[in-house]
């Protein structure tokens, strides 16, 4: 079943490349959705996928890449909309800053 994520990560999370990160992890999983950096220095991150795949990839973003501290990833599980139905299985990258 298909299902949707939003991930909002705090901590060491901006200039250390978790947007990469999080894009290759949705790769990985086949997610899509979109990631961006928030002007309050935390990372927001809007998925789509299998309900299997979307709890490997926020397991992995709980984790980050080796030069992130991820002080906290709070995670909501929800029913997906249909303004994600990109062509590319993978997380498109935001601009820099994003205002929440």
């Amino acid at each position: 079943m298909t299902s949707r994520a939003h991930v909002l990560v705090s901590g060491r999370v901006q200039g250390v490349g978790f947007r990469w990160f999080a894009r290759r992890s949705a790769q990985t999983h086949g997610v899509r959705g979109w990631c961006a950096n928030l002007s309050d220095g935390r990372v927001e991150i809007v998925a789509e996928g299998e309900r299997a795949a979307l709890e490997a990839f926020t397991a992995e973003l709980r984790l980050g890449p080796p030069a992130a501290r991820v002080e906290r990833c709070t995670v909501e599980l929800d029913a997906p909309f249909d303004e994600l139905a990109l062509s590319s299985t993978r997380i498109a990258l935001a601009p820099a800053q994003r205002d929440q």
